[in-house]
């Protein structure tokens, strides 16, 4: 009959029910090779029969999550369960960051749609049954400060809630723009030390400090952006729109950090 598991098949499920029973929910196509001894024809047969199913997701070409039956509806489980094994098979450092990160830490405003990942270099986004992982390049992320979140499945590198004020500044296209920033801020800000963002502004570009510190102000937070002031108070600044992607307009910059509100921004608290 058509759907009569084939040997190589049973086999399979019986590797991935075993690795689920020991707790672990990824795994990769060498293993399974290595593990059943078969094809590599035979092997990726049995792949896409399970994947068909529904048993395993497969978000890189290789890489495959396997799905408990509460996420079966869902196609996968949480990125936050095997993005760490994810990028360390693909060899990359990576932090999960941005308002991914800021959910993490508690600034949940709005519904994260996907989950954002910083990493080295240009990588095309990761697909796991409804779950999305966007990727975005920065050539500090080894440097950037990040800690070890548990999950369910182990452990995964969380910008801290300081490097994360960063990033929200400069990847503000892709947090839903500059309200939506704001917002995340004002939200994030109980979680934000001073001095660390002071100790964190000294590796980052000035128009940013100068964005991250009106921010704040405006939000009314003026004991996390008076320290960036004093920051800013050691370097030659000049004024900056606070969209640099938008057109200049005819307002002038905002005194003490010197940007240019060339667009209206709304904090929704």
């Amino acid at each position: 009959m058509a759907n009569t598991p084939t040997p190589s098949r049973e086999r399979l499920s019986a590797f991935v029910d075993g690795l689920q029973a020991s707790g672990i929910y990824t795994f990769t196509s060498a293993e399974a090779r290595a593990a059943l001894a078969k094809s590599e024809v035979a092997l990726d047969h049995a792949l896409r029969r399970l994947h068909k199913a529904g048993r395993i997701a497969v978000p890189r070409r290789g890489f495959y999550v396997i799905v408990p039956t509460e996420y079966r509806n869902a196609g996968a489980p949480p990125p936050s369960w095997f993005i760490g094994q994810l990028m360390k098979d693909l060899g990359h450092p990576y932090y999960v960051g941005l308002l991914s990160a800021a959910a993490i830490h508690g600034a949940s405003h709005q519904a994260v749609m996907v989950f954002q990942v910083v990493t080295d270099r240009p990588m095309r986004d990761a697909l796991a049954g409804r779950g999305c992982i966007e990727f975005h390049v920065s050539r500090a992320v080894e440097r950037t400060p990040a800690i070890d979140v548990q999950t369910e499945t182990g452990a995964m590198r969380v910008s801290t809630p300081e490097a994360t004020a960063f990033d929200l500044v400069r990847f503000s296209g892709a947090c839903g723009g500059w309200s939506n920033v704001a917002t995340v801020l004002a939200e994030l800000a109980e979680r934000l030390e001073p001095d660390a963002l002071c100790e964190l502004a000294d590796a980052h570009k000035t128009p940013e400090i100068q964005r991250l510190g009106f921010l704040l102000d405006r939000a009314g937070h003026p004991r996390l952006a008076d320290p960036l002031l004093r920051v800013l108070g050691a370097r030659r600044y000049r004024p900056v729109a606070l969209a640099p992607e938008e057109p200049l307009g005819d307002g002038g910059a905002v005194a003490p950090w010197r940007v240019i509100p060339n667009i209206e921004v709304d904090v929704d608290q």
